[in-house]
């Protein structure tokens, strides 16, 4: 485990290979994503272990409506199938969950799990997962802006007051802190529009496991290699 110093309180996993897992066992690609799910619950479990206070997973991007229909729905059921099972274990074990994205596209029966999922955990003080269903940065961005232009034309929001430190508290993560360790799966090492604002200082770890691989021990080492890091956030070292 890092030292308290080194450690990153908030890691951010695009869970990528789900796919090409079940692929290389001969299986339809459905299937990855149901072991995926299985390996969710592994990851969150480890995360007070592992000196992790806040985990956000990637689910579901806005450009993964692109897939096949019977993919796209297929993940639709596995979402609902998957809150409905892990709630009341979620809950027991004391974890915050949270969903970002828009949920205008979600339709309702998932929407209100999500919602109830939220509420039933509201007060829980453990380990912050987030999990991102219909989310894309520039998508969050963008409604972000749509939110502050309001603000503005409605006389709430001086224009002249706008810095960096304002458009963050119109983004879906704003009780959220930034996320110190960004992890891709599955040996990809593109950020496929997630969470472009909030990464803009986070260390990238892009490693070649296939999402349903990836184990509490790679989770370990993986944060193992973050405690090595020295992060000057655009200074030098004294």
């Amino acid at each position: 485990m890092t030292s308290d110093r080194q450690r990153p309180a908030h890691v951010a996993i695009i869970m990528d290979g789900n796919g090409r897992w079940a692929q290389l066992r001969g299986r339809p690609r459905l299937f990855g994503h149901h072991q995926g799910a299985k390996r969710v619950k592994e990851i969150v479990r480890a995360c007070p272990g592992l000196g992790v206070d806040y985990l956000t997973v990637f689910a579901f991007s806005t450009e993964n409506w692109k897939r096949t229909q019977t993919e796209v729905a297929g993940l639709m059921r596995l979402f609902k199938s998957y809150i409905r099972r892990e709630a009341r274990s979620l809950h027991e074990e004391n974890v915050r969950v949270r969903f970002i994205g828009d949920r205008v596209k979600l339709e309702p029966a998932l929407v209100d799990l999500m919602d109830g999922l939220e509420l039933m955990t509201a007060g829980n003080t453990g380990t912050n997962l987030t999990i991102a269903l219909n989310y894309g940065g520039r998508d969050e961005v963008t409604r972000a802006a749509r939110r502050l232009a309001h603000d503005v034309a409605q006389g709430k929001l001086d224009p002249r007051k706008i810095s960096d430190e304002t458009l963050p508290r119109y983004l879906d993560t704003h009780v959220l802190p930034d996320p110190d360790l960004v992890i891709r799966t599955s040996g990809e090492a593109r950020i496929s529009n997630f969470l472009l604002w909030q990464s803009a200082y986070a260390e990238y770890e892009f490693i070649d496991t296939l999402w349903p691989d990836f184990s509490a021990a790679v989770f370990a080492d993986v944060l193992s290699r973050f405690g090595m890091r020295e992060r000057r956030f655009g200074s030098v070292k004294a």
